[in-house]
């Protein structure tokens, strides 16, 4: 017998609609951003207790609409865990956080996945979520409240917050 947990394959169908909600949030949080340079970091566990991560940055521009990733295969990544995260069969819990470059200091906001949707982090866990490790030159980030993200009208039910 393994000494971990087998992580079992969703059906097509399920990853199908995961990743269509997986591209509607991540159009709202673009969307909820704003203009400017951001970063996104997904940190997440599965199910056999392994911790995984992706980061991707990209900027935004709402004035002459326009969407640009600064390495396709991060993004690719990180839209690839996160669709795992939303379709929740090989997740146990997952956090995005998005960090917005400002000055004097970077601002920072974050979602928690539940129910395979995005919900706003609690703002005393995202602070503690972006203390820089003791020793490592990093610049504070100021946290605030993630905007709600609207869940997308569909054939799916809402996920219950």
């Amino acid at each position: 017998m393994p000494s971990r947990p087998e992580l079992t394959h969703p059906g097509d169908a399920t990853i199908t609609a995961a990743m269509s909600r997986t591209l509607t949030a991540l159009a709202a949080v673009f969307q909820a951003l704003g203009d400017g340079e951001h970063t996104l970091s997904l940190a997440a566990q599965r199910t056999d207790a392994a911790l995984v991560t992706a980061r991707a940055d990209h900027s935004t521009g709402t004035q002459q609409l326009r969407l640009a990733v600064l390495d396709a295969a991060e993004f690719c990544a990180l839209r690839t865990q996160l669709m795992f995260a939303m379709e929740g069969s090989t997740m146990r819990s997952a956090v995005l956080i998005a960090t917005t470059a400002a000055e004097p200091s970077p601002r920072a906001c974050g979602w928690t996945v539940r129910n395979g949707w995005l919900h706003p982090m609690d703002t005393a866990a995202l602070q503690h979520a972006v203390i820089p490790c003791p020793g490592v030159s990093a610049v504070p980030r100021e946290v605030y409240t993630a905007p709600v993200l609207p869940f997308p009208e569909t054939d799916e039910e809402e996920p219950r917050a």
